[in-house]
């Protein structure tokens, strides 16, 4: 009997969370399609276009609806036994509201557990045609834009600039690199210039073209990296046609940089993180980010324990109280969603836990909610 009950619930649910996710996307997909046909138009979009760019939008607009759908759909579903006095029969016949909420919150773990795949590698797949295609038709961006003034810490002891990179012609321009002596006494041992830098693929190295080394005097000859003259003295200026030097970052490495970082899934996002943070940028705030994209995706089971006991009791007004006071909520979780990512940051606290920290928080809410509710 109580399978049979399970079954009849999670059945109402699914169906009303169906009906949700095509309703709601439906009104973004054609609100957002208004507002971009005259530049589909301008540009002369065929249809097949227009239609491959909603295709490719449409994992993202889920990301983002499924956890609204998901409330929606408790209320709705909920809401409605509890109208039919449904749920007081059954909790005539025994069942708590702990067992009630059992399969709802088997189904929406299962369906978080899916969407952190889904966001972290479908959506930035998608993301990467839509992009290309916004490129082209929306007049936005493009990430296949060579990089300027690119700098970064290739290790403690070194400084490279790279003024233009070109991905495509594996090529950048006006290249500064400084090394210094020693991290308790940093004083610059030598600097080297060069008109170009070019990525050999036969034998994975960089190769400087045109250029020259800069030696100070505040150093020891036999302490220098580079030598391209061992006579050279220590103040003496030593051109070059061609030098092949070693630098932490790759070819690959720098293309990465190009992405998007909506076009990254989880693997290349932190990737991309440590890239930053061996270059010597402070990745706090991205770490946190990447670790609330990650926590984002349990929004559907965060919300099922706030829905459900809201709608499993009649209360006067109706299902518009009910719904008014879990969107409350949900609008509250997604505000601290943010601002949880700013404080988290501004008080150095753990980037895994700040990122974690509206969940946890939220969780706990949750809790104490179906505890006080009566059953």
């Amino acid at each position: 009997m109580i399978r049979l009950l399970d079954f009849y619930v999670i059945r109402q649910f699914l169906l009303t969370l169906l009906f949700s996710l095509i309703a709601l996307c439906l009104i973004f997909l054609v609100v957002n399609l208004i507002e971009s046909l005259d530049d589909f138009l301008d540009q002369s979009a065929s249809f097949t276009v227009i239609a491959k760019y909603y295709l490719y939008y449409f994992p993202e607009i889920l990301k983002f609806l499924t956890p609204v759908a998901i409330l929606v759909a408790s209320l709705f579903s909920v809401g409605r036994l509890s109208t039919l006095n449904e749920i007081t029969a059954m909790k005539t016949g025994g069942m708590s509201l702990f067992r009630f909420l059992a399969p709802f919150i088997i189904i929406c773990f299962g369906i978080s557990v899916f969407q952190l795949y889904f966001n972290g590698w479908i959506v930035p797949a998608a993301n990467q045609q839509k992009l290309a295609i916004e490129a082209k038709y929306l007049n936005k961006s493009s990430n296949k834009t060579p990089l300027y003034d690119f700098y970064y810490r290739d290790n403690p002891l070194r400084n490279v600039n790279i003024q233009y990179y070109d991905a495509s012609a594996k090529e950048g321009s006006n290249i500064y690199i400084e090394d210094f002596t020693s991290l308790s006494q940093p004083r610059m041992k030598q600097r080297t210039e060069a008109k170009k830098l070019i990525w050999d693929s036969t034998n994975n190295k960089w190769q400087l073209i045109n250029g020259f080394v800069r030696v100070f005097n505040n150093t020891d000859s036999s302490e220098q990296k580079i030598k391209l003259n061992p006579r050279a003295s220590k103040a003496e200026i030593q051109k070059f046609d061609t030098l092949a030097i070693d630098l932490s970052l790759t070819h690959n490495e720098i293309v990465k940089l190009r992405k998007s970082v909506d076009e990254m899934n989880y693997d290349e996002l932190k990737e991309y993180i440590l890239l930053l943070q061996k270059g010597g940028k402070d990745v706090r705030f991205q770490l946190i980010k990447y670790y609330s994209d990650y926590a984002f995706a349990f929004a559907d089971f965060i919300v099922i324990l706030f829905a459900v006991p809201f709608a499993s009791i009649r209360k006067r007004g109706g299902l518009a109280i009910q719904l008014t006071a879990a969107m409350i909520v949900s609008f509250f979780y997604m505000l601290f969603t943010q601002v949880g990512q700013t404080v988290g940051y501004a008080t150095n606290l753990n980037p895994e836990l700040a990122g974690w920290m509206p969940n946890i928080i939220f969780l706990i809410a949750g809790i104490f909610i179906i505890f006080r509710t009566r059953t």
